[in-house]
């Protein structure tokens, strides 16, 4: 009895140990019969711009074979990736239960099992999803891709598609690092290549240069002890001064692009009639609202204004009318950081959110003309708490200040005046009206913007200035197919009115005092400094914190909103902010040369302009200088009380 038990205990044992391999082999000789995957052409990304004429390909286009690629290359790669790959069937079983003990040992991730077969798998999906069902359906594939193809074809096809620091493909990352085809790549720049796709954001060689070599020399170690190279040649290639060329793939991508490139993919990551995997379509079209014209200006205008190479810059244009985002950057250099700014930072924004506070006072009876005194402030509010705003250079008009003037200086007095008079919420409310959704303060700073905001989000809300009232989600994509042209998605826009057109008008112009000369006082606006060099008529503001540069401004045609800063928050200069003003002028310039002077806002039936005295917002005198500022019919300057002082509570001058 005791032989029978013992007899059943060890086959009960040597089921359980072959059990994963009867699994693995059922598993096989399904994935056999299976019909055969076709990856020809996979993980084809096909990039139109609003013209659609293509701007940038996938590695498709320069897909090569085993035999035009570097031997260097190729064992670089499976010494570093994968040394076992031609002796397992997708799977490395005996790496796998290595990495597990290593890592449950440290208690964190420190190795990855991942085989060449495996990766290539991910590479055929339009996303990186981290889910149990997607790691099945790779698994799957896997083995689809051992039963039906040989090495050298799976070999090929991970080349050909794997991410080489945003360029995807060998052949691609030959040119575009070394301007050389990838047979011709010497075992120096192999072995720097084949160390990128372990995490391309951080051993790009144009990215850091240090970690690049210190992935370059466990590639060439790696090498060696596969006896593909001698430790001589090692040294040789490790010491050789390599020459980063930046080849430009036939002119079809600028820097700044990848991150639209990159804005793309995560709208394209979130559109769910788009099939999950390359192989149901054989590749993608798809057809953005890049605007090559402002994409290359602002690009060209950051170049040649942003003379402080150590910050950073952000920024989005967008067309009004509809939502297309025509272009973006979401940094200076998408080689040294592809950190997406526009996508994923959100900043203090300063004074650029005025606008909005003033559009909800103008729709609560402010006019141009109303008036609070300027002076050093010491406001009180609930609680007894006090609160002490400056103006920029310690600025105050000392007297009676219009709503014109303030905004032209950006007043801060005012502007806090103004928060407290309409109420706690009156700003978050007009804020959430037009897009912006941050659960927000109703701190009386909230009116010099010091809460965080996306660039993204104030772009939406300056583009539902712009088109005079309408609400347009901002979009990337506006239609995506499979190969043969069959459509998989087609953006519908859907505008919303929430603004009203009149008051909205008068916003518009009053945002011109930024930078109209018939302001200049004891202040100068905001936006004087590049005055000469606009050829149209713009609605602007700026904004400037401790550690933070902004700049939104739009007319019918075009919105462009800016940031500059430091990702540590290192404080800025008041030349890093007339840096990014011009780059602000320059771009908009250059992308409307040419159109038309028809770009500014008819003026409404129920709006009237009248010439005002630009400081105190009463009628001009003869003889004194005066612009023109616009009000709804019946509302336009008399005699008459404009001054609200009296009526802003918990406030004294000290």
């Amino acid at each position: 009895m005791k032989k029978v038990r013992k007899k059943r205990r060890i086959w009960a044992f040597i089921i359980v140990l072959l059990l994963p391999f009867i699994i693995y082999t059922g598993l096989y000789i399904y994935a056999k019969c299976s019909p055969k995957l076709r990856v020809d052409g996979a993980n084809g990304y096909y990039f139109y711009d609003k013209d659609e004429k293509a701007y940038d390909t996938g590695a498709s286009e320069n897909w090569v074979s085993l035999d035009d690629i570097s031997d260097d290359l190729i064992k670089a790669t499976i010494a570093t990736e994968d040394k076992h790959f031609y002796k397992h069937q997708g799977f490395d079983f005996l790496r796998i239960i290595k990495a597990l003990a290593v890592n449950f040992k440290s208690g964190s991730k420190l190795q990855g099992a991942s085989t060449i077969t495996q990766q290539y798998s991910k590479n055929l999906f339009l996303d990186f999803d981290k889910t149990w069902d997607r790691k099945i359906k790779e698994a799957f594939i896997t083995l689809r891709l051992e039963a039906h193809y040989s090495k050298d074809e799976i070999l090929e096809g991970y080349l050909n598609t794997i991410n080489y620091g945003g360029i995807f493909g060998i052949e691609n990352a030959s040119k575009y690092y070394f301007n050389k085809k990838a047979k011709d790549l010497t075992l120096a720049e192999a072995s720097m290549l084949a160390g990128i796709p372990k995490n391309p954001s951080s051993y790009s060689p144009l990215a850091n240069e240090n970690k690049a070599k210190e992935r370059q020399k466990v590639i060439l170690d790696s090498m060696v002890n596969n006896k593909d190279i001698k430790e001589s040649e090692a040294k040789i290639a490790y010491n050789t001064n390599l020459v980063y060329q930046k080849g430009d793939l036939n002119n079809k991508s600028s820097n700044m692009v990848r991150y639209y490139q990159d804005a793309v993919m995560q709208e394209l990551s979130t559109i769910k009639t788009i099939p999950t995997s390359f192989l149901e379509t054989g590749g993608i079209k798809i057809y953005t609202n890049l605007d090559n014209t402002v994409q290359n200006s602002l690009e060209e205008s950051s170049k040649n204004n942003m003379k402080n190479k150590n910050i950073q810059m952000s920024g989005v244009a967008l067309d009004p009318k509809n939502g297309k985002v025509l272009a973006l950057t979401g940094g200076m250099d998408y080689n040294k950081s592809e950190y997406n700014r526009a996508l994923k930072s959100k900043r203090q924004v300063g004074s650029t959110i005025k606008p909005f506070l003033y559009y909800s006072a103008l729709e609560n009876g402010f006019t141009p003309s109303t008036t609070f005194t300027s002076e050093k402030t010491i406001f009180t509010f609930s609680g007894d708490k006090r609160y002490s705003p400056k103006n920029y250079n310690d600025k105050y008009a000392n007297g009676p200040l219009s709503l014109a003037a303030a905004i032209s200086y950006s007043d801060n007095i005012y502007a806090v005046k103004t928060n407290l008079f309409l109420g706690d919420n009156a700003l978050s409310d007009i804020l959430k009206r037009v897009g912006i959704n941050e659960n927000l303060s109703s701190l009386p700073s909230l009116a010099l913007g010091a809460e965080e905001i996306s660039m993204m989000d104030m772009i939406s809300a300056y583009g539902t200035l712009a088109s005079e009232g309408y609400k347009n989600k901002p979009y990337f994509i506006s239609k995506v197919t499979d190969m043969s042209g069959n459509v998989l998605y087609e953006h519908k826009s859907n505008p919303e009115n929430v603004l009203n057109k009149n008051t909205v008008y008068i916003l518009n112009e009053l945002l011109t005092t930024t930078y109209a000369k018939e302001f200049e006082d004891y202040n100068v606006p905001t936006c004087l400094s590049i005055a000469p060099k606009m050829s149209h008529k713009y609605a602007l503001k700026s904004g400037t914190t401790q550690t933070d540069n902004l700049i939104f401004g739009y007319n019918k045609e075009l919105v462009l909103g800016l940031w500059s800063g430091y990702d540590d928050n290192k404080e800025v200069s008041g030349e890093d902010s007339s840096n990014l003003k011009n780059v602000w002028v320059d771009t908009m310039e250059k992308s409307l040369e040419g159109k038309k002077d028809e770009m500014w806002y008819d003026v409404p039936s129920n709006v009237v302009g009248v010439a005002i005295d630009p400081i105190s917002g009463k009628l001009a005198d003869n003889g004194k200088k005066a612009k023109i500022l616009y009000y709804l019919k019946g509302t336009e300057p008399t005699l008459q009380k404009t001054s609200l002082d009296d009526e802003v509570p918990a406030v004294r001058a000290e």
